[in-house]
């Protein structure tokens, strides 16, 4: 597989890499990231690899990513015609303005005029609601979207950091009323981040949204850079994200990905990278390189091939701990229907069911 093997993403018809770029480190603007040199330098690397989905937001690096990525790529209509470009509402660039963010149709509105403007084209190929605003109705807010669908400025929808029934509220309304629904789910996932397999992958799977990871590597806390030799040597440019995990956990876990790396003739990175690719409904990973050669090194990832003895050993080390209803369902087949196998899967009897020569009453 490579960057121009595209993936449907979710329900829908829209081609994408299986790689995205992700492009928050686009911008020197909040003391970290990529020069804007740097940043097209990624960006024609990518394209020219094959890539063709781009990802950002209204206020990654204080709106400066979208406009490195209009003046480079978004005035040219040759190039912008063949690449998914993705931006996200939500945020709020205007501090003291209420309607400055969030999912109300004043704010949606106002974003997305303002990300086409930046961002030098006349449609976003993909709109994400970035989080969650628990004071806008779902209501409101898709029928906005779909304004803005019918009016051509955006070709889909998709839906970040939000809880699983709000969004399985949101796609069924959206479906009723035939207006347009959510058709990737941008979520959090990794080795180090898999509470999500207790809600929302369930629900993407069942709803059809294709997942698109983000922060695959932990906040760089599975690149491989950070050891236990070099623990507080090493300064990150997310320090406030990646301390909290640089401890034994996550050391196991890269003693691990380190061994399966020599064995491949790989990197800690591609592994863990490898491994989210692998994943039940994973469609495409959002890759963050600050430089090029964290672009090559993580493209690189398609050539690990995890055998199910890694994927396995992996999984052990980070099985997540689910809360109730899940942490019941293993005792569901016994219930349901135990002492017959059904798609393959046996379950003895539940203890609760008649026996030979009882009688139902």
């Amino acid at each position: 597989m490579s960057l121009d093997h595209y993936v449907t993403l979710g329900r829908s018809g829209l081609r994408v890499s299986p790689l995205c770029l992700g492009a928050m480190t686009f911008g020197e603007d909040l003391g970290w990231g990529s020069s804007v040199e740097e940043s097209q330098r990624i960006l024609d690397r990518y394209i020219e690899l094959g890539g063709n989905f781009i990802d950002t937001a209204n206020f990654y690096t204080k709106s400066h990513s979208e406009k490195i990525i209009g003046d480079h790529i978004g005035r040219h209509a040759a190039r912008r015609e063949r690449l998914v470009i993705a931006t996200k509402f939500s945020g709020n660039l205007y501090p003291g303005d209420p309607n400055g963010g969030g999912s109300g149709r004043k704010s949606i509105i106002a974003a997305c005029e303002n990300s086409l403007r930046r961002l030098q084209t006349d449609y976003i190929d993909l709109y994400w609601l970035h989080n969650w605003d628990v004071h806008t109705p779902i209501d409101e807010t898709m029928a906005a979207l779909e304004d803005l669908v019918r009016a051509g400025k955006v070709r889909y929808l998709g839906v970040s950091d939000t809880p699983a029934w709000k969004i399985v509220e949101a796609n069924m309304l959206a479906r009723f009323r035939g207006w347009s629904a959510f058709i990737g789910l941008q979520i959090e996932y990794s080795l180090l981040e898999r509470t999500v397999e207790q809600e929302l992958v369930p629900m993407a799977l069942e709803h059809g949204l294709g997942i698109t990871p983000w922060s695959p590597l932990k906040s760089g806390a599975l690149s491989g850079k950070y050891t236990r030799s070099n623990v507080g040597q090493t300064k990150g440019d997310r320090g406030a994200f990646l301390q909290p995990y640089l401890n034994e956990k996550t050391f196991t876990l890269v003693d691990a990905l380190e061994a399966i790396a020599r064995a491949h003739e790989s990197t800690v990175a591609r592994v863990a990278l490898s491994w989210v690719q692998s994943r039940p409904g994973v469609s495409s990973t959002i890759i963050g390189a600050r430089r090029i050669a964290q672009l090559e090194d993580n493209v690189r990832a398609f050539d690990v091939k995890l055998t199910a003895e890694e994927l396995a050993r992996l999984d052990a080390l980070t099985k997540p701990t689910f809360g109730f209803p899940q942490n019941m369902q293993p005792v569901f087949p016994s219930i349901h229907n135990g002492g017959t196998t059904v798609n393959g899967v046996h379950a003895p009897t539940s203890g609760f069911g008649l026996e030979k020569g009882d009688k139902p009453y």
